[in-house]
């Protein structure tokens, strides 16, 4: 008698079904009254004797009302969490590109300025050259060709010109390779896995990171030839640089500073470990490194993503990332990830 008409088929339904044994779902019920009707939501629970028989239900109701203000406020704050998240992730991935173009373009100015340099001794020799053969094609004398040609020195920019253009040609084709790694491992596309040499990318991403940041910096490679893993090389790439960017970032104030890669191949897993000579990580922050938005880093140095990301990485490849001190000091992180199967992916090699 105290529900509104229209909720009365929905309490029959709550009865019946209690007296079946079925717990109550939880519903909304409208409460007629003097003013407006009064709507709840309602839950609750089977009242039984001591045979187990139903013999009523217990209900209890909360208002509507008071409900929508809570999820909507409930709403706005994930709202606000997911836009801060999202501005977070954006400026790791900012951080990234930042580091990215600095190391590239570090890479990339040995072999450019190695050939302007070139180019200009190029031009400097065309301009003799075509000094020498004007002369010749004016039908000067002999004796006036021999002291021009010993004035231009044109015997020694004939003996230059092979290593000039072998040098430009030289820097021309590590340009050429940079810019294809760049391609390769720097990848977003959501493609499949592919077979790639992870030597060449670790390589490549202590090229872009640590030789740009710290030029002191001591690199041992102890790596095999080739390495095949399985995998997107863009984000994988990405993991790496941002081991070696946070190796970087451990050994600013250390009096020793190396960087020592490893990695090898068993039968059924491939394995790297970048280790670095700074002091380590504490204990009490072990368990946390690669929780979401932890750091230790200054305001505005780090958001704390970089290993959570990393981690998530590594795990959607189906592999692992462990932190961990190394006996001789400084931190040691150890990447695994499945050995490839040739037949799985196709056989594709980058």
């Amino acid at each position: 008698d105290l529900l509104d008409p229209a909720s009365r088929p929905v309490f029959d339904a709550l009865r019946a079904a209690a007296l079946r044994g079925e717990p109550p779902a939880d519903v909304e019920l409208t409460f007629a009254g003097d003013g407006e009707p009064f709507p709840v939501s309602v839950n609750g629970a089977v009242r039984s004797d001591q045979r187990g028989r139903a013999i009523g239900l217990v209900l209890v109701g909360r208002p509507i009302g008071e409900l929508r203000r809570a999820y909507r406020a409930l709403e706005t704050a994930h709202q606000g969490l997911k836009q801060a998240q999202q501005k977070l992730v954006h400026s790791e991935k900012m951080a990234s590109l930042g580091r990215l173009v600095a190391g590239v373009a570090h890479e990339l100015n040995n072999p450019i300025s190695f050939v302007y340099g070139n180019a200009h001794a190029l031009r400097r020799y065309a301009d003799r050259l075509t000094a020498y053969l004007d002369a010749i094609h004016e039908g000067r004398d002999p004796e006036a060709l021999a002291g021009l040609r010993r004035d231009l020195r044109i015997d020694r920019a004939r003996a230059d010109l092979p290593g000039t253009l072998a040098g430009m040609l030289e820097g021309a084709e590590r340009v050429r390779d940079i810019v294809a790694d760049l391609r390769r491992f720097s990848s977003e596309q959501k493609q499949a896995f592919e077979l790639f040499d992870m030597t060449a990318l670790l390589r490549s991403a202590v090229a872009w990171v640590a030789k740009a940041q710290m030029q002191d910096v001591e690199i041992v490679f102890d790596l095999p030839e080739r390495l095949e893993v399985a995998g997107h090389p863009g984000h994988l790439h990405q993991v790496v640089m941002n081991l070696v960017q946070n190796a970087i970032d451990a050994m600013h104030d250390a009096p020793r500073k190396t960087l020592e890669l490893h990695g090898h191949r068993d039968p059924d897993r491939v394995t790297v470990t970048i280790r670095d000579s700074g002091p380590g990580i504490p204990d009490a922050i072990r368990d946390r490194v690669f929780d979401p938005f932890f750091t230790t880093k200054p305001v505005g140095k780090g958001t704390g993503l970089g290993l959570s990301i990393s981690y998530q990485i590594v795990h959607d490849h189906g592999g692992a990332l462990e932190a961990a001190n190394h006996p001789a000091g400084g931190a040691l992180f150890t990447l695994t990830l499945p050995a490839p199967d040739e037949r799985a992916t196709g056989g594709r090699r980058s």
